[in-house]
């Protein structure tokens, strides 16, 4: 298995540079190939602008249609083809990084800004009144999974389902399936660990076995069974769920996952 690993926190003697540390030795002693994107190690520039697409940009700037063309010209700037060209090699991405203010560090949603560009990651496929494009489920990165290794702050019951900051699988939905699961990318369900401000050098032996099981079970586990968009669920074009498919008592980002 191929693995990339991509690493968003400023301390290298955190916890999330600990556990990405220990994804490495143990994935390469499960005989595995690993690369690591340390965004932060990188000076990984956060921002998109004009100077990612070359002569391909347009003035005024169009995000969306300049970063299309500038990956169809081969123009795009080096560190964003490196990143491609590591999706493109891996089976697995593990995403490692804290919850910050309910999403991900600015460094990390800015490596997805710039690098999951238009006819890369999105706006590919047959467009139609039947398809409406190779996405959630289809795309570039299919027959990829994903995983997502987060830390949190406050105690799990805060992320419950009548926890104030509301269930942790709905605060993640728009990374899963909005991200990772749009280009095509199985997601597995998350490894996440709460309370981690508190954490003791004891509490953390029994962590890192766990972490490690699941490391040991990327290729095993089974997906978030989301719904692919062009297989019968949802109606085209309006891309709304078909009656009668919605799960009993089921509803809001719930019902996008089958059974």
């Amino acid at each position: 298995m191929k693995t990339l690993i991509v690493h968003a926190h400023p301390e290298p003697k955190s916890l999330n540079s600990s556990l990405k540390d220990l994804a490495v030795s143990t994935l390469e002693a499960a005989g595995h190939e690993v690369r690591v994107s340390d965004l932060y190690a990188m000076d990984w520039k956060a921002v998109v602008d004009a100077a990612d697409y070359g002569p391909a940009a347009s003035s005024p700037l169009s995000v969306a249609l300049d970063s299309g063309r500038a990956f169809n010209a081969g123009t795009l700037t080096p560190d964003v083809l490196a990143e491609q060209e590591k999706l493109l090699w891996a089976d697995t991405v593990v995403f490692q990084f804290p919850l910050w203010w309910y999403g991900m560090p600015a460094i990390l949603k800015g490596w997805v800004d710039r690098v999951f560009t238009y006819r890369f990651a999105y706006g590919v496929g047959e467009h139609s009144d039947t398809k409406y494009g190779e996405r959630f489920g289809e795309g570039t990165l299919a027959g990829r999974r994903a995983l997502l290794s987060v830390t949190v702050g406050g105690p799990e019951s805060h992320y419950s389902a009548r926890g104030i900051n509301g269930p942790i699988d709905d605060l993640l939905f728009p990374i899963h399936h909005g991200i990772l699961y749009y280009p095509g990318i199985e997601v597995l369900p998350p490894f996440v660990l709460h309370g981690v401000d508190r954490m003791t050098d004891v509490e953390y032996a029994p962590v890192a076995e766990a972490w490690q099981r699941r490391l040991l079970t990327l290729e095993s586990t089974e997906p978030i069974a989301f719904r692919r968009q062009n297989f019968g669920d949802y109606e085209i074009p309006s891309l709304h769920l078909k009656e009668g498919l919605e799960p009993a008592g089921r509803t809001g980002f719930g019902l996008h996952v089958r059974g």
